[in-house]
C-alpha cells in the first residue's frame, strides 16, 4: 500500500486483538490485490438499539488505481463478524476488479 492502513475506532473502546484483526485482514487483501494504494477501516458501535444489546458497524475503503471500493456491514451482537463480513465484500469486489482487467467478464449484446 502507499499510504499507510488507517484505523478509527467510534463510541467503543480500542482494542489491541481488534486492530491485530484488522491488519491481518488487511494484509491478506494486498496479497491477493497487490496494487491497493489505500485501506480506511472504520468501526463503531451504534447505539440505536439500548434494549437488544451491542450493534456494530463496519466500513471499509479500499482504492485502486481504477477505482474505490467502499463495503458496509453491520452485525447485532460481534463486531468480529461484521468485520469478517466486510472484508469478504471487498474480497469479491476485488475479485471483479480483476476478472475486468483480465477481460474475463463478457459483454453483453446490445440489439
Amino acid at each position: 500500500m502507499q499510504v499507510p492502513l488507517q484505523i478509527t475506532v467510534r463510541d467503543m473502546p480500542h482494542s489491541d486483538a481488534l486492530d491485530a484483526r484488522i491488519r491481518e485482514k488487511a494484509a491478506k487483501l494486498e496479497e491477493f490485490h497487490p496494487n491497493i494504494t489505500s485501506c480506511r477501516v472504520t468501526v463503531e458501535e451504534l447505539r440505536k438499539h439500548h434494549h437488544q444489546g451491542r450493534h456494530f458497524q463496519v466500513r471499509i475503503d479500499v482504492r485502486v488505481p481504477s477505482r474505490e471500493i467502499v463495503a458496509n456491514r453491520d452485525h447485532d451482537e460481534d463486531v468480529y463478524v461484521a468485520l469478517r463480513d466486510a472484508f469478504d465484500a471487498v474480497k469479491r469486489q476485488l475479485e471483479e476488479e480483476i476478472r475486468l482487467k483480465r477481460g474475463e467478464v463478457k459483454a453483453r449484446d446490445v440489439p
